[in-house]
Parts: C-alpha cells; sequence; structure tokens
C-alpha cells in the first residue's frame, strides 16, 4: 500500500485564528488543541486518519515565532461548490482573505492570501 495524504501542518503566528479562519473557507470544524496546536477537519470523516480509503485532509496549525518571509513553495487550492468563483472570492475577503500577487499574470483563478499572508487560489467552480 502506498501512502496516503492525512494532513497539512501549517506554521503560523496565531493557531486559533487561523484555524478558524481556514473553518469558514472550508467547512471544517476544530478537531482537537493540545498544547496551542490547532487540528481541524471535517465533520464528515472525523477519523480520517484511520480509514484505509482517500480522506479529507486535516489541517494542523502551530504556533513558531518567526513570520512569513516568501511566497509560498506549496499552497492550498480550493474550489467552490456550491457558487460561482468570484462570488466565493467576495466570501473570502470577507472572512479575512486578501489578493496577493504572486507573479500569475491574467489566469483563470484567483490568488488570495489568508489572514497570515500565506497564499491560497480559488479555482474554477464546481457546481453541480
Amino acid at each position: 500500500m502506498a501512502s496516503k495524504f492525512t494532513e497539512l501542518a501549517i506554521d503560523c503566528a496565531d493557531p486559533h485564528g487561523l484555524a478558524a479562519f481556514w473553518c469558514s473557507v472550508l467547512g471544517y470544524e476544530m478537531q482537537g488543541d493540545d498544547d496551542g496546536v490547532v487540528t481541524i477537519g471535517s465533520p464528515l470523516v472525523p477519523e480520517g486518519r484511520n480509514r484505509p480509503g482517500p480522506v479529507p485532509p486535516t489541517l494542523t496549525f502551530a504556533r513558531v515565532p518567526e513570520g512569513k518571509t516568501g511566497k509560498n513553495r506549496l499552497h492550498i487550492d480550493v474550489n467552490p461548490t456550491d457558487r460561482e468563483q468570484d462570488a466565493e472570492v467576495r466570501r473570502l475577503l470577507d472572512l479575512g482573505a486578501r489578493h496577493a500577487d504572486v507573479g500569475q499574470g491574467d489566469a483563470s483563478w484567483v490568488v488570495l492570501a489568508d489572514p497570515e499572508g500565506n497564499e491560497f487560489c480559488v479555482l474554477a467552480s464546481r457546481c453541480p
């Protein structure tokens, strides 16, 4: 059996604040808070790591003393599933995201940054 992607660890200054932002973005819920390391995940698959097949990955936020200094080399892409891309971008901006320029030019996706400056992309809608 191959490995499966179960968790993405994100260094940050405010684990609780960033976890709350991403819970709102993804429809996730808090799943753990162990000495300031906050884990969020899908409410539909709370046992994620223990399932044999693919699962939505959890996100873990850990406090670090240093700030972000450059463009992320790894980032999250999201697809809206119940609205169009422009409506989702507006929703995410209202949650605290901001537009980011990473040299994307005229692209079909929109680059935003979370409240701590981590870039992520909003791809085209996957509305049914």
